[in-house]
């Protein structure tokens, strides 16, 4: 897993900001990652892994979502890693915004050369999570998801491949039917190959279909700004609403006027995605 080196530490909330990085072997290269742990953490700690959108990397999250201090008061740790391999030097990587560098799509890519280093889904779930709770004293029993466009398609993807890991997930303005948009279906053309009889695997609309019953009865938590330019042509989250619809999966999706899909919306809503966790993992909630 390769040994954790400290980047910087900050105290923050009387809590401890800390910016990592360490040798991947499911990704093959150095990665980067934050933690946040709150005061008097003591045993097991609960935690919230948030999965950054496109363009982001380990940082973004921790300075412009204003987090730290809903997970100070209730005793939750935050861990955001990048958004991807750094320095894999894959041809046409670097060539557009949205595909290749922090555009991982939180997938393990099938197609050469992406294949090698673009595998963010195993790092996250059986490199960087098992690490955090051996590192860290993050309790395994005790992990939510979120995050952020292409981040809140990871959050929702994966909880749902992982509902055993991930015991609560939530999301802003997330790439919800991946298949069904320019984005996704650039991204999957590119990781997954042409041939999209492998993507429905990576697409929430289509896990979330496949269940019988629903995977997380305690709710899901979705915030959508109507000003956000990205929504009617990539983001679609009403293919998602009837998903969960179908098989009983309680869905709060909130539609907020005026609000666009940048972090001054995501942090005027981040306390009610804290307290959601903090209600699913067990936590006490006050007003």
């Amino acid at each position: 897993m390769g040994t954790l080196t400290t980047l910087s530490e900050h105290a923050c909330f009387d809590g401890i900001q800390t910016f990592y990085q360490h040798d991947s072997s499911e990704i093959g290269l150095p990665m980067r990652f934050a933690v946040y742990m709150p005061p008097g953490a003591s045993g097991r700690v609960p935690a919230l892994l948030y999965l950054a959108g496109l363009t982001c990397n380990e940082e973004t999250f921790m300075t412009k979502a204003g987090a730290q201090q809903y997970a100070a008061q209730l005793g939750m740790a935050l861990i955001a890693p990048d958004t991807g391999p750094r320095g894999a030097n894959v041809p046409g990587e670097s060539d557009s915004w949205d595909f290749g560098l922090a555009a991982s799509f939180y997938i393990d890519a099938t197609e050469a050369p992406w294949s090698t280093h673009y595998r963010m889904e195993s790092y996250l779930v059986k490199e960087l999570l098992p690490m955090l709770v051996e590192e860290l004293s993050i309790d395994p029993e005790r992990i939510g998801i979120f995050g952020h466009s292409m981040g809140g398609h990871g959050a929702l993807t994966l909880a749902l491949k992982y509902p055993g890991l991930f015991k609560s997930v939530s999301a802003f303005a997330p790439i919800c039917a991946p298949t069904q948009c320019a984005w996704g279906q650039k991204a999957f053309t590119g990781y997954l190959g042409a041939d999209n009889a492998s993507w429905p695997a990576h697409d929430a609309v289509f896990l979330m279909a496949a269940k019988t019953e629903a995977p997380y009865p305690h709710g899901i938590l979705i915030d959508q700004g109507l000003a956000d330019k990205f929504l009617a042509p990539q983001l679609n989250p009403h293919i998602f609403e009837a998903a969960c619809q179908a098989v009983n999966q309680p869905l709060l999706l909130r539609r907020h006027t005026g609000y666009d899909h940048g972090y001054y919306f995501i942090s005027s809503f981040m306390a009610d995605h804290m307290a959601h966790h903090a209600s699913a993992l067990g936590l006490a909630v006050t007003p």
